[in-house]
């Protein structure tokens, strides 16, 4: 058996899809299993969502490379100076990966790494290799060829993804696509398939907007589901079908972390306590700081997050929270939330008993007096119960909003109540 792994043929500009690549090496090689791994999605020069991709074939690994190396030749946006592939065969089945192969592939979800380092890998381990330009994509790579191992020794709970390929006299036009028989389609497979549109908006979130040879993409818990899923929807002629599993929608990307020791350009799941109230700024974005430890965090939810900023915007100081998300210059930008505890009362300038007026200060640290000739006082402000617009339990930001690596709610396995958003 042998294991090919590539990464980085497409470009945001002229399309191409590296799922494309694969599922194309897949039929040449006659391929027994397809993965499609994301990656670090908080990497500076990443395509579009950093994915990976891996093929298990019964050819020899002299064999699998000469046909990997053509096709990424022929189908890799080289002309782009952020398309830099790269391609890593090695003998053997998944679980004769090293474990230190596995370990690159846990570090590639997380982490920033160089193609150096992977190439030095790869000649430690007898792997043959084919880079392109800067080779940067020998780094997601090889981090396919890990992902199997990696995923079963963590014991991730993988994913699939069924992804619909459009005819290539078609590539770069409007995809026709008949949104009734999406959404049709996503609430007779759902829970089963997720993520496949945004029901408030009326979004299909499974067809993509960009150039390139992928006409939808479906993604779920159960393999049989997506592709039965995929083909009860109506479209554009079809050029074929490939399913990958995947470590979509697991959360793989987040490392546990505290407030004081986030680093840009990771993901993370922190604890902490709301500092500073929300406070929506230009262009509708919302921000809040988080403490703990003595340190503080900005979070934000940005616009494109839609109505999860109604969730953000309705915690306040005091309101103890779990937060997910990519830390980005110095900000984490919100994926999900969960409330661990709300505050539930506020101090308010009392009443006065006999008239039921607001009463009025009576001058520094005098406390509070009627207005009226009731001739009545208060020594501070008082508690008083308020109505919150959260329960305790997890938030998430709308399918439309959603990162392919980040887990929706509705697959479950979170420690507190859940508030799908579907």
């Amino acid at each position: 058996m042998t294991i090919v792994g590539l990464d980085d043929t497409d470009s945001r500009e002229r399309g191409m899809c590296t799922t494309h690549v694969a599922a194309r090496l897949a039929e040449r090689l006659d391929a027994s299993a397809r993965y499609l791994v994301r990656l670090n999605p908080a990497v500076p020069y990443k395509t579009r969502g950093n994915a990976a991709l891996a093929v298990v074939t019964d050819r020899p690994p002299e064999r699998a490379l000469a046909v990997a190396e053509e096709l990424v030749d022929s189908a890799a946006m080289t002309g782009d100076d952020r398309t830099n592939p790269g391609v890593v065969v090695a003998p053997g089945t998944p679980a004769d990966v090293p474990a230190a192969v596995a370990d690159w592939t846990d570090r590639a979800m997380r982490d920033l790494l160089d193609p150096e380092t992977a190439r030095e890998h790869c000649l430690d381990h007898g792997y043959r290799t084919a880079a392109w330009e800067s080779g940067q994509g020998l780094v997601g790579a090889l981090a396919a060829v890990g992902a199997p191992r990696a995923w079963e020794r963590a014991g991730l709970d993988p994913t699939y993804e069924t992804l619909t390929y459009r005819q290539r006299d078609r590539w770069g036009t409007d995809r026709e696509v008949d949104a009734d028989s999406l959404f049709a389609a996503a609430d007779e497979w759902y829970p089963r398939v997720w993520d496949t549109v945004d029901r408030e908006p009326g979004e299909p979130v499974a067809v993509p907007n960009t150039p390139g040879p992928v006409l939808h993409g479906i993604r779920g818990d159960d393999p049989a589901a997506t592709r039965d899923c995929a083909a009860a929807v109506d479209s554009e002629p079809v050029a074929h079908r490939a399913t990958f599993t995947t470590n979509q929608g697991t959360d793989a990307h987040l490392a546990p972390g505290t407030v004081s020791a986030v680093r840009d350009g990771r993901s993370y799941r922190l604890d902490g306590t709301v500092s500073d109230a929300p406070e929506t700024r230009r262009g509708g974005h919302v921000f809040l700081e988080l403490a703990a430890d003595d340190a503080t965090l900005d979070c934000a939810a940005f616009a494109p997050t839609g109505r999860f900023r109604d969730r953000v915007r309705a915690l306040r100081v005091g309101d103890e929270l779990t937060v997910c998300g990519e830390v980005t210059d110095g900000t984490l930008k919100l994926e999900k939330f969960a409330v661990r505890s709300l505050v539930r009362t506020e101090r308010v300038t009392p009443t006065c008993p006999d008239c039921g007026r607001t009463m009025e200060s009576a001058g520094r640290g005098q406390g509070y007096r009627c207005r009226g000739d009731c001739d009545t006082a208060a020594a501070s402000k008082v508690e008083r119960a308020t109505d919150r617009r959260l329960d305790l339990g997890w938030y998430e930001v709308p399918p439309s909003a959603r990162r392919h690596v980040a887990k929706p709610l509705v697959r479950g396995g979170f420690d507190a109540p859940v508030h799908p958003d579907r």
